[in-house]
């Protein structure tokens, strides 16, 4: 599977499609420069990539890397059609054999950066909804012959929901219980950050053992519970830290720290400075 960062978002750049007769094959290509996204909705595409094969029947589609050679290692055997997209990120992206949590980079940037998430979509998968993505794939191809702003803010959106819907579906092929867990205890977390959380009571609002709560959001987040927890409660103080007049110590209390010195701690330790020095900084 591909591991993509973001901000920035993949960015789509072109689509199409094309049908092949029995006996036709891909084009053997190296190095394109972009991801090129498979989708193929009649027949089988034969596909290899530097030893990886990639069979795509009906229903199906594939994704290929933008650095490495591919071919057909044989020709299709019916009548095939496919829709091809081309996209390329600006972010950081890899392929991986699993899901790999993601680490928020300690920062003392008021803006950031706990919105900065990682996603993971299969390198190959059947559609669930296959009339979902023809649908999609169609009105990029429509939107090609607008040259217009919001026809190109259009197109990434559409786009970012197809993969989007890959991600979801690839994920509930996996069988990944273990990430909606982590997803509904980081939720939990951010909606009663203000309040003291022990395992316990996450356990109980969860249902879960806090042991395997928190095994699900270390992989998921590369970090326990209480440890996402004081990062999102640092990211609320800094927030009010700049567009507040509020004393440092009411902040303190106001986003679940127990106590001034504990919280001027934490907010060091996380941000390299002092919650005052920061104030003054972006103030």
């Amino acid at each position: 599977m591909f591991r993509f960062t973001s901000p920035p978002m993949p960015h789509h750049i072109t689509c199409g499609e094309d049908t092949y007769v029995p006996g036709a094959r891909h084009p053997e290509r190296a190095s394109i420069g972009v991801f090129d996204l498979l989708i193929v909705t009649k027949g089988c595409l034969y596909m290899e990539e530097e030893g990886m094969t990639l069979t795509i029947p009906s229903g199906h589609y594939a994704f290929l890397r933008p650095d490495r050679y591919h071919r057909s290692p044989m020709p299709c055997t019916e009548e095939t059609h496919f829709y091809w997209l081309h996209f390329q990120t600006l972010g950081s992206w890899s392929e991986v054999n699993e899901q790999v949590p993601f680490t928020s980079p300690n920062s003392n940037e008021p803006f950031m950066q706990i919105e900065t998430f990682v996603y993971h979509i299969p390198r190959i998968g059947e559609l669930r909804t296959p009339e979902t993505v023809y649908s999609w794939v169609r009105q990029l191809m429509a939107l090609r012959h607008e040259p217009s702003a919001a026809s190109s803010f259009r197109q990434q959106s559409i786009f970012l929901d197809l993969l989007l819907q890959l991600q979801e579906e690839g994920s509930e092929a996996a069988g990944d219980a273990h990430l909606a867990l982590a997803d509904e205890a980081a939720a939990f977390l951010r909606l009663h950050y203000r309040e003291p959380i022990s395992y316990k009571e996450l356990s109980e609002q969860l249902h879960f053992h806090a042991n395997y709560i928190a095994l699900c959001m270390k992989k998921a987040f590369g970090c326990t519970p209480l440890e996402y927890l004081k990062r999102y409660r640092i990211e609320q103080a800094k927030q009010l830290l700049i567009h507040t007049n509020e004393p440092i110590g009411a902040i303190a209390e106001e986003t679940g720290f127990l106590t001034f010195p504990y919280f001027v701690r934490c907010f060091g330790k996380h941000t390299g400075t002092r919650p005052k020095a920061f104030r003054q900084r972006y103030r």
